[in-house]
Parts: C-alpha cells; structure tokens; sequence
C-alpha cells in the first residue's frame, strides 16, 4: 500500500459521508419523494476502491483512524458505491497533477471553465465594436 492509495481512501471516506448527509438532508427537505439510489464515489486508485470494498480491514491500513473505516460499512450496506474513473475521464485531475495543454482544456471544458485569454480577447472585440460605433463606423467595417 502506498500513501496515493491512503490518501485516496481517507479523501474518498470524507466525500462519502458528506455526500450521503446532503442525500439525507433533501430526503428529509421533501425536495424529492426518496433516493434509493446509493451515492456513487468515483475514485482513480484501485487499492482504495478494493479496500473500501473489503469487509476486514488490511494489515496494511491498520494506521488509518478508524473513523475513515466508515466507508467500509457504507458501502456493505450500499448507501454508497464505490466506481472506477480512469484519468482520461477524471474531471479534477488538473486540480491535482501536472499534465500536457491540450489535456487541460479538456478538461477545462468538461468543467464548463474556460481560460481567462478568451474571455479578455472577446471582451476587447466587444470593446473595439462598440467604439467603432461610437464613431459611426459600422461593425461591418470591422
């Protein structure tokens, strides 16, 4: 076991439970009738996944505080699932690790983001346009 898979595991544990309180609290809201649904943890490492889904705990992951165990049982009684998401399709991997541009604005645009460059560069164009107007010049003198 490695600290990525640590890491992972604890990180996974604290999404978990903050997930299935917000599921509780709009059941509870009445926003909707009820989710039957387990909340689905998507997760990039393997070795936390399996130990999230292993009913005994490892050896190896006898250091972890216990109260990160907790996925375990929410999983064994599936409020939550734990699934695999490869780094191609992992959304926060530009959040966490260095990776080529081109990536990044994919990744970028899955997040509905987009670089600060575009959005300048069509703010002057708007600029420009409503100077020339301003002046009498046409926009389809532009």
């Amino acid at each position: 076991m490695d600290f990525t898979t640590e890491a992972e595991y604890i990180a996974a544990s604290k999404a978990a439970k903050e997930a299935i309180w917000i599921k509780n609290c709009i059941q509870e809201l009445g926003v909707v009738p009820s989710i039957v649904e387990p909340v689905v943890i998507f997760c990039d490492n393997n070795g936390a996944i399996a130990q999230a889904k292993e009913p005994r705990s490892h050896h190896r992951f006898k250091h972890i505080l216990r109260r990160y165990h907790l996925l375990r049982e929410m999983v064994s009684r599936g409020d939550c699932r734990m699934d695999r998401v490869s780094s191609v399709e992992n959304t926060m991997d530009p959040l966490t690790k260095p990776m080529s541009q081109i990536a990044h604005t994919q990744h970028l645009d899955k997040m509905g983001l987009s670089s600060m460059g575009d959005w300048l560069s069509i703010k002057w164009e708007i600029v420009r346009i409503c100077d020339l107007e301003a002046n009498g010049i046409g926009p389809h003198v532009i």
